[in-house]
């Protein structure tokens, strides 16, 4: 039994995405009932006022506290969820709040550890949280904190970054990810893995885990683009280097680097590794290939080339890969 008060405090405003809300703290009571004792977390959702809260999908959620009263306690984590705007293009932007920010500036100074859910980061951004540290975020706002904040690291592949007491989290689902890491910080990683079997989730995902997954990047901007992106897809198995891809797409090997530099972020060769990667965890999770069949169908020829790239871009093996997510339906 615990005798220590882990005072949670969760940042409420209008708009705010509610699995942000709800899911946390779902995942500190499983921690309890699975340990069946005192774990010390007493969770708390604050706002300006006492008054409802709308949350983005239209459900309204009452404050137990204001933040004004959360000033006179002593904080042991402050989670921060996030909001998005969606134009009429379908663009999406996270907004933040001034009064919300400069709130949870305040409240960050009396916390032993902060962290931010999903689009939540731009709030720690805008508060200054952020300056120097490494971060993630949701992959279709990551590009807006980095314009908007260049003294960030930005990192848009991990489910979740710890830098020194601050956390961030990525896509609205890795709210558990992140809980469970806080609850493995806390408690162990036995007793995270415990809570997340009871949400079925086998496993939780390690922070390097990726949220990157080629088909969800922005839409390309250009017919020759997209069909560039279709053609790599078509033919992994095969040659995709930059000369490949510059005589297919019938443009100079350096204007085909900066084509994709401009429409995607990054080189070539790093996408068609993203590809192959991608290729090789829908094949892990829902097959039963060898590593060497997989290897061979993405792209990636050997297996030891198969486990370089896992490792650099989900900081994990194939085979734990599997073993985490391999679908038994």
């Amino acid at each position: 039994m615990s005798s220590i008060e882990r005072f949670i405090v969760v940042v409420l405003f209008d708009g705010v995405d509610l699995l942000d809300v709800t899911g946390p703290p779902e995942v500190f009571a499983l921690l309890q009932r699975e340990l069946a004792g005192e774990t010390g977390y007493r969770v708390a959702l604050a706002a300006e006022t006492m008054d409802p809260v709308t949350t983005s999908a239209g459900v309204r959620v009452l404050p137990d506290t204001t933040f004004r009263e959360v000033t006179d306690r002593s904080i042991d984590t402050l989670l921060v969820p996030g909001s998005v705007e969606v134009d009429g293009d379908g663009r999406v932007r996270a907004v933040t709040d001034p009064a919300v920010v400069a709130w949870v500036r305040t409240l960050a100074g009396r916390t032993r550890r902060v962290a931010s859910v999903c689009v939540g980061a731009h709030l720690l951004a805008a508060a200054g949280l952020l300056d120097g540290k490494r971060a993630t975020t949701h992959w279709s706002t990551a590009r807006q904190l980095a314009a908007e904040h260049p003294s960030i690291e930005v990192d848009a592949d991990p489910i979740f970054i710890r830098d020194r007491d601050v956390w961030t989290g990525a896509g609205i689902s890795a709210c558990l990810d992140l809980s469970l890491a806080l609850v493995a910080d806390d408690f162990g990683e036995a007793a995270a893995l415990r809570v997340a079997r009871q949400l079925v989730m086998y496993l939780k995902r390690p922070s390097g885990q990726s949220q990157f997954s080629v088909p969800l990047e922005p839409v390309s901007t250009t017919r020759r683009m997209d069909e560039l992106r279709h053609h790599i897809t078509r033919t992994l198995a095969g040659s995709l280097t930059v000369t490949d891809l510059a005589a297919q797409a019938k443009v100079s090997e350096r204007q085909l680097t900066r084509i994709f530099k401009t429409e995607l972020g990054m080189t070539p060769a790093a996408y068609v590794e993203a590809a192959r990667v991608e290729a090789a965890r829908n094949r892990l999770e829902s097959t039963d290939d060898t590593l060497e069949r997989v290897a061979s169908a993405c792209g990636f020829h050997t297996v030891d080339t198969l486990v370089r790239a896992f490792r650099r871009k989900l900081d994990t093996t194939p085979t734990e890969y599997r073993n985490r997510f391999r679908s038994t339906v």
